[in-house]
């Protein structure tokens, strides 16, 4: 077969079908769940869940008879992050920005309506989710999200928004788009972007776009602190002049 081969071209699109499948799976999956998941027939699933586990990128339970990713997944996910020149330059900063405040820092990158988290510090009071990296936010409720919107074009941002679901993640997540809107505006007044209790209940976090050197956005800084612990203006003024002086340093290394 060449490079230009329909046949190979769909099948490596049913084998990445399948992987996308356990997105948010949560747990192992039947055959008969890849299929459901992925669009695939049984017999697809089945053929190129066999594949997969073959290679590593699935494992199955002997017993049950069920996939889940293989490790092979983590390794890849570790040469993605080893050869990012944004995440090694953003580490040691970030280390230093959770020393200094105490508080979960994460960096997060932007892909179309999303945000995908690959640095998570933790602070000494955190939860499971909260320490994955890896995980997929929507970008019009999170405080990183609204300050890359606040850095698009107006049309591209009101692109974005409209092609966005809107789902709650919690009760507090603003879905109104004039009042998202609205949240855009002030991060692009103050430089920087509020959620409170939007992503998790019971956190406000503050978050400021990373920018390439001609101020395209690549990515966000976000911090996190619970809201019992500070005022919104406390907050704000504590950290805020933190998390931008860090964005600034980064611009070289976003490109």
């Amino acid at each position: 077969m060449t490079e230009k081969d329909p046949l190979a071209v769909g099948s490596v699109q049913k084998a990445f079908q399948v992987l996308h499948a356990f997105r948010d799976a949560g747990g192992p999956l039947s055959l008969a769940e890849i299929a459901a998941a992925s669009g695939l027939d049984k017999s697809a699933a089945q053929r190129f869940s066999h594949s997969l586990w073959k290679l590593g990128y699935l494992e199955k339970d002997a017993r049950t008879r069920r996939y889940r990713l293989g490790h092979r997944v983590l390794e890849l996910s570790f040469s993605y992050l080893q050869g990012n020149r944004l995440v090694e330059a953003a580490m040691p900063m970030l280390a230093e920005l959770r020393r200094a405040t105490g508080q979960r820092v994460s960096l997060s990158l932007w892909e179309d309506l999303s945000l995908i988290y690959a640095i998570r510090q933790q602070s000494q009071r955190e939860y499971f989710w909260a320490s994955l990296i890896g995980r997929r936010v929507p970008l019009f409720c999170t405080a990183g999200g609204r300050a890359i919107l606040a850095q698009l074009p107006p049309a591209e941002a009101a692109d974005i928004l409209a092609r966005s679901s809107l789902r709650p993640l919690t009760p507090q997540t603003l879905t109104d788009p004039a009042a998202i809107m609205q949240r855009v505006e002030a991060a692009r007044r103050d430089g920087f972007g509020l959620a409170t209790a939007e992503v998790e209940q019971g956190e406000r976090v503050i978050g400021v776009a990373v920018q390439r050197t001609d101020g395209r956005p690549v990515g966000a800084l976000h911090l996190a602190a619970p809201l019992g612990e500070i005022d919104e203006a406390g907050f704000v003024a504590r950290h805020a002049p933190l998390l931008l002086e860090v964005t600034r340093g980064l611009r070289s290394a976003a490109g």
